[in-house]
């Protein structure tokens, strides 16, 4: 678990150096460490050497880890989320980071607590991939619209995942494209300070771009292991 904290502060140095090369505050870009298939104690790990934010993909493993870490950072739910499982996750992280659809963001807002609210981003398909979940561009500023008027929910921002690249530069354009989209369509009402995009390959130019949450696993955790 050493070589866990090792390069936890690593990739934190590597965020804060991506940080000052863009112009930016470090304390500007919040890191989340995707802990998807990795162990409770890995996470349990990373916190004490200093990480505040945990991201997962599935929400049995999210919840289980909960109930046995010895830690409690924030936790962020960055999968895809199936609307049959909304109610098992309202409530329980501080960001759901790819909402996708009016449905889902509804049913997470029903199953919000009386008086409390669940932050959502909404996730945008910016480069039209079949394959990918997300709304669509000339879609997501209705989506938003919708959302923001839902109970229970507040949409803090919109995240994305580019395309597959071997070159960090190739996702420049999809992330360019994100941020201008939030620039476009935010108000003093609805703000949307928030842009999730960047992973442990891409980060430096998600920063440039941007972003304000980083996910990144690989870097930090290592290989997953196998499902």
């Amino acid at each position: 678990m050493t070589d866990l904290a090792a390069r936890w502060r690593a990739t934190r140095a590597a965020v804060d150096a991506a940080c000052v090369a863009a112009g930016r505050r470090p304390d500007e870009v919040t890191l989340v460490a995707v802990s998807k298939l990795h162990p409770v104690a890995a996470i349990d790990a990373v916190v004490a050497a200093g990480a505040t934010d945990v991201g997962e993909n599935y929400v049995q493993e999210l919840l289980a880890k909960q109930a046995s870490a010895a830690t409690h950072p924030r936790w962020h739910f960055i999968g895809r989320l199936q609307r049959n499982k909304a109610r098992q996750i309202a409530g329980k992280v501080a960001l759901i980071h790819a909402v996708d659809s009016r449905e889902l963001g509804v049913e997470l807002g029903k199953r919000v607590s009386p008086g409390a609210v669940q932050p959502i981003l909404i996730a945008v398909n910016v480069a039209g991939e079949a394959t990918k979940g997300g709304v669509a561009v000339a879609d997501a500023p209705a989506l938003i619209a919708d959302l923001a008027a839902v109970p229970g929910l507040r949409v803090d921002g919109l995240m994305t995942m580019p395309p597959p690249t071997d070159d960090p530069e190739g996702a420049r354009p999809h992330f360019a494209a994100l941020r201008a989209l939030r620039d476009r369509i935010a108000t003093p009402a609805l703000p949307l300070p928030q842009l999730s995009m960047g992973m442990s390959h891409d980060f430096a130019v998600a920063i440039a771009c941007g972003a304000t949450l980083v996910r990144i696993g690989t870097a930090i955790f290592g290989e997953r292991p196998a499902a």
